[in-house]
């Protein structure tokens, strides 16, 4: 996803791994109705009722076994985290992992894995109306979707949650420019907007109907380059485009206050984040001898691939395109053609690792560990995005992500910001300091570290609703497929996952689990769900649901793993690796 992250909650979360976890929390989807079932049960007197049957708890895989030593399932290589899912009875889940994961409860928070029902996941993905209707246990539920204007949420009358809906509907549109954004809201059609532009701070805190509320910059914006693609596919290449850079220009003259140049990916805030030596400093003259060893001594032609979207990591994205664009000439002889494309197809090409030369990227923190930034990049279960992986800092990752000790956490991270640094698959450029807007009047107003705002806590005076202008528009609402923040926000309304985090904030808090706890070395998560939880549609909530959820996602080759691109980008990266990897193309 391409968001933003809440609180430094990690060095909590390490240090009291091993003990309980307290509990979870709720989301929302489409129009209740009344179960058929239930409708169509004949009355018995109770004297005759029959015996509850015993509930029959779905294990996944259903046949086969993880060998997590020989990294294989059923003889075949696989490199993800989880072992086995099993629904121990209704209301409990076990996730037995093949190494220790101290992330487990921020993973289980996330919007990308919402928790469905079974009934309509299986028609829902068969008839593909995932994609638009989600059903999920949140405050709110997606009324209409008109296509290029709004979506809107009404508020779902049977929310079973502590945060019920203060407004009854929620509008959600969208901008890409900032300045249009100011404009609809000091107009007063918006009563929000995301990302103001950096230039526009002052007016919105000098103007008495507005509020400026400022975001935690845990984000990076990158330059990315795939080594699938010549002349990036040459390490001495990538390192003399990062030394040709000055990073600290773009920062200067582009970036809102708060904004810094970065000297690692991730975030220094993140504890972990900055091990090892900053990144290369500003150093033409270098780069311009490297460029001649690699064999480019009269530089070459190159695209730079962006989408013009206003992200909190790169709040202007042509006019940097330009700058880097003029820096490449001046400074490598390096001719770069700008190509901006569309958002969506844009994030399906980076993901689907079909970006050549340079690409304008970044990354909002889903929740505050280096996991959430490094393994999701350059991991085992990573995105093509930078082209075939670097194993040895996939090595490297893996040995942080496996224990909770905070020493030989570092020093992994240490091992692999210096392979990275050598590697380049990308160079980190800027944590973007960005801020959200609202009308005075918005009580509940807030922004989130993680850019998932909640609406349900925010009431615009006596109005009936609420509405939003963000930067664009989703590309789809089967947020166990997407990465983009947009549509993130949107399904973190209507869907809800194992856990959530706190408004705005990043602790993990139960969601729909009331607990997850773990076994002494954190290979085991035994989740126990709320009561009386029930999905838009009616149908209630229970462990098997929790279990068909996460195995279509995580098993390839089950007929149900099917979104809008496929991809599934976020399990895979962050859970490691699919079963039945479909082949490397």
């Amino acid at each position: 996803m391409f968001r933003t992250p809440r609180r430094s909650a990690l060095l909590a979360l390490v240090a009291t791994v091993g003990i309980l976890v307290a509990a979870c929390g709720g989301g929302a989807s489409p129009t209740p109705a009344p179960s058929a079932a239930a409708s169509a049960a004949p009355s018995v007197a109770p004297s005759e009722a029959p015996s509850a049957a015993p509930y029959t708890g779905l294990t996944y895989p259903e046949t086969g076994t993880v060998d997590c030593t020989a990294k294989t399932f059923n003889g075949k290589a696989y490199t993800g985290e989880i072992k086995q899912i099993k629904a121990i009875d209704a209301k409990t889940v076990e996730f037995t992992l093949c190494t220790p994961d101290a992330a487990f409860l921020q993973k289980v928070a996330m919007a990308m894995f919402p928790i469905n029902d079974t009934a309509y996941l299986e028609k829902a993905v068969a008839d593909g109306s995932i994609l638009e209707k989600p059903n999920g246990t949140g405050p709110y539920i997606v009324k209409e979707w008109v296509k290029g204007d709004h979506i809107t949420l009404v508020a779902n009358p049977t929310y079973w949650g502590p945060n019920k809906p203060k407004v009854a509907t929620v509008i959600v549109k969208w901008s890409a420019e900032a300045a249009q954004r100011l404009v609809e809201l000091q107009s007063g059609n918006v009563d929000g907007i995301d990302n103001v532009g950096p230039t526009d701070f002052d007016t919105v805190k000098n103007d008495t109907t507005l509020q400026l509320i400022p975001r935690t910059a845990l984000n990076i914006f990158y330059i990315g380059m795939s080594n699938a693609y010549a002349p990036f596919d040459n390490e001495k290449v990538r390192q003399a485009v990062a030394m040709a850079i000055d990073r600290d220009r773009i920062v200067k003259n582009f970036y809102p206050t708060g904004s810094t140049v970065a000297q690692y990916f991730t975030p220094c805030e993140v504890p972990g984040g900055c091990e090892g030596d900053a990144w290369y400093t500003f150093d033409p003259a270098a780069a311009k001898k490297l460029l001649a060893d690699a064999g480019y001594a009269d530089g070459f032609k190159t695209t730079i691939h962006l989408r013009d979207v206003v992200r909190s990591y790169l709040p202007q994205p042509k006019v940097v395109a330009a700058d880097i664009q003029a820096q490449l000439k001046a400074n490598l002889n390096v001719d770069a053609t700008i190509d901006v494309q569309e958002s969506g197809t844009f994030i399906d090409n980076a993901g689907g690792g079909k970006l050549d030369g340079i690409h304008l990227l970044g990354w909002n923190a889903d929740y505050p560990d280096v996991t959430n930034f490094l393994d999701y990049h350059f991991g085992g279960g990573s995105s093509p995005q930078f082209g075939a992986h670097y194993d040895d800092v996939v090595a490297a990752l893996a040995k942080g992500a496996s224990t909770a000790d905070v020493a030989a956490r570092a020093a992994a991270y240490k091992e692999a910001n210096d392979l990275i640094k050598q590697h380049v698959p990308m160079i980190p450029v800027a944590h973007g300091g960005s801020a959200v807007a609202f009308k005075a009047d918005v009580t509940g107003a807030h922004s989130s570290p993680l850019g998932d705002e909640y609406f349900a806590v925010m009431q615009p005076a006596d109005r009936t609703q609420l509405v939003w202008l963000q930067n664009g528009e989703p590309a789809g609402l089967y947020c166990a497929d997407e990465e983009d923040g947009e549509a993130i926000r949107v399904c973190d309304q209507v869907n809800e996952a194992l856990y959530q985090f706190k408004i705005a904030g990043t602790d993990a808090e139960p969601g729909l689990a009331k607990a997850c706890t773990p076994n002494t070395d954190l290979t085991v998560w035994t989740c126990t769900l709320q009561d009386n939880v029930t999905f838009a549609d009616g149908a209630g909530l229970d462990a098997n649901d929790v279990v068909e959820s996460y195995a279509v996602v995580w098993d390839a080759a089950n007929p149900l793993h099917k979104g809008r691109t496929g991809n599934f980008t976020y399990f895979s990266a962050l859970w490691g690796g699919f079963l039945n990897p479909p082949p490397a193309e």
